[in-house]
Parts: C-alpha cells; sequence; structure tokens
C-alpha cells in the first residue's frame, strides 16, 4: 500500500481525533473571534490549503454571516503593499506551516492590530509563531507529498470554528458523525469501478463542483494533477456553462461532484447536457439515479449535510487519483518535480 493510499484511510481516525482533543482549542479560538467580532475574514494559503479556504468562503458566509476573501500575498512580499487588514480576522492555513509568504501575511495582519490565526500540523513552524491564535491539525506525521489527510483536517476545522462561532448543539451532531460517513465512503469505494481505465488515457478533463463543493472540485483536479500529470481544470457549473463546455466532444472526460443539496439541480441539469454531447462523465455523489447515468460511479454515503459534504466528497476523487496514477504506470508516492514542503514568496 503507498504511503497516499495509507493516509487516505487514516482520515476517519485523524477526524475523530480532532473532534475528540481539538474542539477545547476551537472554542477557545472562537470566543476570541467572537470577542474581537471582526468586520471580515482575510484567509493566506497555498495549494491544498488553498482549496480549504474556498471552502471557508462558503462555511463561513452561509453560517456565520461572514465575508471571507482569499489574500493576495504578493502584495504583501513582491510589491510591499499590503491592503489594510484593521478590523478583519487574518487567517493562515497551511500543513507545513513553513511557506513565507503565507507567513508573511499573518505578519502584517497582526502588525496591523488584526486578530491572526494560524491552522496548521506543525506547532513549531514559522506560521504558528507569527499567529496569535494557533489550531493544530492533528492529523500526525503526512509522509506522502499529496496531501489528503490534513486537507481534510483543514476542513474539518473550519467546520469545527464555524460551529462555535454559530453555538448551535445540532451543528456539533452533525460533526460528530463525520468520521463515521468518512469511513463508510472509504468502505463504498473499496473497489473502483472496472470503468476506470477509460479515463486512464485521457491528457486533460474537467472537475465541476459547486457550491460548498466548489472546492472540492479544486482540490479533486489538484490530486489529479499531482499524481496522475493530469491536465485537471476545477469549474462551478455555472462558470462552466460560460464557455468552457464548448470544449465537450464525444469522450471528453468530465469528473462531477453532485451531492444532495442545494445546488444539486443545477449541477444535475449540467450531467444532462454533458450526456447529450456523449462526455464521459465520473461522477460523485449520494443519488443512485446520477451514478446510474455515470460511465464511472463514485458512490457516498446518504444523509450528510451538504455543508460537511466535501469532508466525504473528496475521498472518493483521492482514491480515483490513486487509481489513475497505477493506470498510468505512476507512482504516487513520488509525483514528478515535487516536494512535500514547498516555500514560495
Amino acid at each position: 500500500m503507498s504511503l497516499v493510499e495509507q493516509e487516505v484511510h487514516e482520515q476517519p481516525e485523524v477526524l475523530a481525533r480532532l473532534l475528540a482533543e481539538g474542539r477545547p482549542l476551537v472554542q477557545d479560538a472562537a470566543a476570541r473571534i467572537r470577542a474581537t467580532a471582526p468586520r471580515f475574514v482575510v484567509i493566506a494559503a497555498r495549494g491544498s490549503s488553498d482549496n480549504a479556504a474556498r471552502y471557508a468562503q462558503y462555511l463561513l458566509g452561509a453560517h456565520n454571516q461572514l465575508t471571507v476573501a482569499l489574500a493576495t500575498p504578493s502584495l504583501f512580499t513582491f510589491y510591499q503593499r499590503p491592503p489594510a487588514l484593521a478590523g478583519s480576522l487574518v487567517v493562515g492555513i497551511s500543513q507545513s506551516g513553513h511557506s513565507p509568504d503565507i507567513v508573511a501575511v499573518i505578519a502584517e495582519g497582526r502588525r496591523q492590530g488584526a486578530l491572526t490565526l494560524a491552522l496548521t500540523n506543525d506547532l513549531a513552524s514559522p506560521l504558528a509563531r507569527a499567529a496569535e491564535l494557533v489550531v493544530p491539525l492533528l492529523a500526525g506525521q503526512e509522509r506522502a507529498i499529496a496531501a489528503t489527510k490534513t486537507y481534510t483536517a483543514q476542513l474539518f476545522v473550519l467546520a469545527m470554528l464555524s460551529a462555535a462561532l454559530r453555538d448551535d448543539p445540532t451543528f456539533w451532531d452533525d460533526l460528530a458523525r463525520l468520521p463515521h460517513a468518512v469511513a463508510q465512503t472509504l468502505v463504498l469505494n473499496r473497489e473502483l469501478p472496472a470503468s476506470v481505465p477509460l479515463l486512464a488515457s485521457a491528457r486533460h478533463l474537467a472537475v465541476i463542483g459547486r457550491g460548498f463543493n466548489y472546492a472540492t472540485a479544486f482540490e479533486i483536479a489538484l490530486k489529479l494533477k499531482e499524481v496522475c500529470q493530469l491536465l485537471a481544470e476545477p469549474y462551478s457549473s455555472a462558470d462552466f456553462r460560460h464557455g468552457p463546455i464548448a470544449l465537450i466532444e464525444p469522450d471528453f472526460p468530465v469528473v462531477i461532484v453532485a451531492p444532495s443539496g442545494a445546488v444539486f439541480a443545477d449541477v444535475t441539469a449540467l450531467v444532462e447536457e454533458l450526456r447529450a454531447r456523449r462526455a464521459t462523465l465520473a461522477i460523485v455523489s449520494d443519488s443512485e439515479m446520477l451514478l446510474a447515468a455515470a460511465d464511472v460511479a463514485l458512490p457516498l454515503p446518504s444523509g450528510v449535510p451538504e455543508w460537511l459534504s466535501p469532508l466525504v466528497a473528496v475521498v472518493p476523487g483521492q482514491l480515483l487519483a490513486l487509481a489513475l496514477a497505477r493506470a498510468r504506470g505512476l507512482d504516487p508516492d513520488h509525483p514528478r518535480g515535487l516536494q512535500k514542503v514547498t516555500r514560495t514568496l
């Protein structure tokens, strides 16, 4: 079993640990945030962590009425023209906590008097030292270059933070069921469909999600790029209709992320458009109807609230990337040209 596969299967355990050990830390951070009452949130992140930040835009906006912007680190480093951050919450999300540009955003936020928060797997990292508040990911060492368990840990910490800020016990009940739902997802996809080789010879594909799972489309696309050397481009179902759908021709591969929720009807309508154009469809869903329409069916357990569905929906995408890497003769533990810790300015 590869390191990536081992760490994919560790995810239920990591989430259970976060719920048990991380909740008090998240609640303490939430208390500080409520006392500060930030007017908006700025999040600095790169790679998979940036996709977690996209999830936070929907999550904190929908449940906590917070406007969330993604930081522009080059303004802090190369241009040295940082925007005004006073009155905001500035969050740095990084598995390693070692990228200088992310640290620079947090350091400048703190200099300007903003409340700063770091979400990282390394409490001794420069990012953790720079921030006023720190919540650890508690994922254990992630040895694979491609992030899996640290990504879902980031999503889970953000979900706990949203629940703590909202102070709604039903949200915590939903969170308590998540580790089991991720374990179920692994079981449902333990033997990927025999149709997976349909995608093995692809050179490019699209990955589509919307709403809370816009982030999931980006993360699955990133995994396909990293470990499969595929040009995988992520889109929302709305953006895809605004031009990129012109790319679709018979057998063009598309991965669709479509769990139940507010955007389900919109994504389903796009599936019908793509079927009419005879695209090859890999569909991640809890809908039997959509799974039956898929060329590659990637099932999800039922009953997961939409706001938490990105934590389960990304798992079949991780497994799909592993399967395609092997089908293409690639080693998922040694993606070409990558290293575990990336330091950018």
